[in-house]
């Protein structure tokens, strides 16, 4: 859903981190974000969170921004 959510915002390349097949990634996802879940979200430098989160910067209008300060 997030990557659709993207996609609509007209956002072409996405960078996918597989945690399930390197540990030592899913280590590093746990540390940055404190979150086990996945998708965990980074719009640039910047840690957005979950689809929620994501979902919520959209609806407040925030995202558009956020993608054109790339």
């Amino acid at each position: 859903m997030a990557e659709k959510l993207l996609a609509s915002k007209g956002v072409t390349q996405i960078e996918k981190v597989f945690i399930d097949q390197d540990p030592a990634k899913r280590d590093e996802m746990m540390t940055r974000t404190g979150r086990r879940t996945v998708p965990q979200i980074y719009i640039g430098e910047v840690y957005v969170g979950g689809f929620d989160d994501l979902a919520a910067l959209d609806k407040a209008g925030k995202l558009e921004p956020l993608l054109t300060n790339l």
